[in-house]
């Protein structure tokens, strides 16, 4: 009875770590078509026994989001009032409660150090703060929530700016300090959550330079010092890293960036965690998770790392997710789907994230609208909710009857016991394909008895022999 129960046990032991979290190759690997489907599970069943990311699912986080329904903003390049507010009017009758809206230093503090008069369209000036406090009052009368992204710094920053580039860093990184503080000091009580900087893991993001994860980190921490000075209720966010695999000089692994980053101390200078989360070639279920392929989930790294490092209460916030309808004649670098399938895929996005990850706060769509068509020809153009013009395409229509419905609803998350499940299955399948193993290579050894038959036969025909 023993021979038995032991392969047997090692089998269910086996099942239990291999055995798939959903119930269709389309929700295991985010796939469409039956091949990719296939090879999905053949990769997903690699990935399943690697170790897995530490999430700390039931830990408390220390910033609860406002909403978990953002998305991204360009109002400051809409020349009208009355287009901002139409935007923000469609937004929060979509059910979105946030927006993520760059302030862009250059367009704030244009001709030097202090200077808040935009001379660039009018010689006597207008003020350039204007059109910003125009977005905050808008926002305000809505109910949305503003992320303000402080980055793009200007000109008279940086005394190579022909050669180091456009978005490089000040030469004095007190001038961003003190620009952060002059917007938190202005919108006090108003903004509350400032994200600094974006993607500096990647070009062109920190210029014609190497990508430097302490020097930006100190860019960060002076920030942080400053905005908490200028506004003691100031949450700080962190810059969403790029995913990227390239370790080039200009680009790096936006895990070894952050790994370097909390090194250097960057750990105490942010309060929420931000990272992207583009869908790339494949739906939001994909759960194939390797630290050199990209999907809707490979965030989670982010938030392991966080974990190990003893920041567990931070939360991760998402700045930038969406899919790509970009048309056949154009290159597709972010992926590709139909608009049928990133309608659903952005709702089946929010959905995932209310049931499985209590520790994301707000995910920011990518993003609403462009205030013209001039990008027409650029695969980013067709992340887009709407046109300029306002007509709304089907994902915006998903996501419209989505977020109202759901929105309000508590989720139903998953159990401790499954996050327990997906954290131990390596180690399932280690121990039930060891032991598995171990009793085929005991079952084709010969047994003692057949051992002792044949030395007795060998001695009595060694006997007869003599």
């Amino acid at each position: 009875m023993l021979r038995f129960i032991w392969p047997v046990t090692a089998v269910i032991i086996l099942a239990l770590g291999l055995w798939p979290p959903v119930g269709s190759l389309a929700e295991l690997t985010g796939e469409t078509e039956r091949l990719r489907q296939v090879r999905g599970v053949l990769h997903w069943a690699y990935t399943a026994v690697r170790p897995q990311p530490q999430l700390a699912p039931t830990a408390e986080l220390a910033v609860a989001a406002p909403t978990l329904y953002g998305v991204n903003t360009f109002l400051e390049q809409e020349a009208l009032p009355e287009v901002r507010a139409q935007s923000l009017a469609l937004i929060r009758a979509a059910g979105f409660g946030a927006i993520r809206q760059q302030f862009v230093w250059e367009d704030i503090e244009i001709h030097g150090k202090g200077d808040f008069i935009d001379r660039r369209n009018d010689p006597a000036g207008v003020d350039a703060w204007a059109k910003y406090d125009n977005i905050v009052d808008l926002a305000a009368a809505e109910g949305l929530t503003i992320i303000a992204r402080l980055d793009n710094p200007p000109a008279w920053t940086r005394a190579l700016t022909n050669t180091i580039g456009a978005h490089a860093p000040p030469d004095n990184f007190a001038d961003y300090g003190d620009f952060a503080a002059a917007v938190a000091e202005r919108y006090a009580g108003r903004i509350t959550y400032y994200q600094l900087w974006n993607e500096p893991n990647i070009y062109p993001e920190w210029g014609e330079q190497p990508a430097n994860p302490e020097a930006f980190t100190e860019l960060l921490c002076l920030g942080y010092r400053q905005v908490k000075m200028a506004d003691p209720a100031a949450v700080i966010l962190s810059p969403a890293l790029s995913p990227t695999i390239a370790i080039d000089g200009r680009n790096l692994n936006n895990l070894i960036y952050f790994e370097r980053m909390l090194a250097a101390g960057a750990g105490d200078c942010f309060d929420i965690l931000a990272a992207q989360a583009y869908g790339l070639w494949s739906g939001p279920s994909d759960r194939r998770l390797r630290p050199t392929f990209f999907n809707y989930q490979s965030h989670l790294y982010m938030r392991d790392i966080l974990v190990r490092h003893g920041y567990a209460t931070r939360p991760v916030w998402i700045s930038e997710m969406g899919w790509n309808v970009v048309p056949e004649h154009l290159p597709a670098p972010f992926g590709r789907v139909t608009e049928e399938e990133q309608a659903a895929y952005a709702v089946a996005a929010y959905e995932r994230a209310r049931q499985e990850w209590p520790w994301v706060g707000v995910i920011n769509y990518w993003f609403f609208k462009r205030a013209a068509d001039f990008e027409v020809n650029e695969p980013f153009y067709y992340f887009r909710l709407l046109e300029p013009d306002f007509t709304p395409l089907p994902v915006f229509t998903a996501l419209r009857d989505y977020l109202p419905t759901f929105a309000e609803q508590p989720a139903a998350p998953e159990s401790t016991l499954w996050f327990f499940w997906q954290s131990v299955r390596p180690g399932l399948i280690l121990l039930g394909g060891g032991w598995l193993l171990l009793w085929l290579l005991l079952a084709l050894a010969p047994h003692d008895k057949e051992n002792r038959q044949i030395s007795l036969t060998k001695r009595e025909d060694s006997a007869k022999s003599a």
